[in-house]
Order: C-alpha cells, then structure tokens, then sequence
C-alpha cells in the first residue's frame, strides 16, 4: 500500500478543521480545561486507538494536546489517518 497522494490528503483535511498537514503527517492541538481533562482525553482517545489498531503520537502539556497521526506501514498518510482524526473529533466535542 502507498500512501495517500497530497492532493487527496489536502482533501480529506478540508473536513477536519483545525487539523494541518506537515511534513506527511497530520496533527492538531487540543485545549481542555485543565491537566486532568486534558488526560480523560487521552485516555478516551487511547481506547479508540487501541480498538481500531492506529496509534497517534500523543503529546501533553498541562491543558493542551497535540495529536499527531500518520501511518508508519506505509510511510505517510492513508485514509485511516483521517477517520481516526474524525473520531478524535468526535471525543473532544
């Protein structure tokens, strides 16, 4: 499998917004009351991860998180990427 072509990637980000597209990656930050909700976020996040089998990069400080998703099978981004951010999405609103 090969990874999603920009044009698709640029795509696909139109419907999810805030997220951006650097470096063959997607990521975005997330703010959250305060470190413990931001942690109930990644804890949620965690589960989805776990059960779909795509694991974000995770990076927390204090009241914010940044997700960076990006699929290391095929060294880039693929269409699971994308539904994770979806779902991510979901969670946080």
């Amino acid at each position: 499998m090969s990874p999603l072509p920009p044009y698709d990637a640029r795509e696909y980000l139109k419907n999810l917004p805030g997220w951006e597209l650097a470096d063959g990656k997607i990521k975005k930050q997330f703010t959250s009351k305060d470190f413990k909700e931001a942690m109930h976020f990644v804890n949620q996040v965690a589960q989805v991860a776990e059960s779909e089998g795509h694991h974000p990069d995770i990076l927390v400080s204090y009241n914010k998180v940044t997700y960076t998703l990006w699929t290391h099978a095929v060294g880039g981004l693929s269409l699971n990427d994308f539904i994770l951010a979806a779902k991510i999405e979901e969670l946080y609103n």
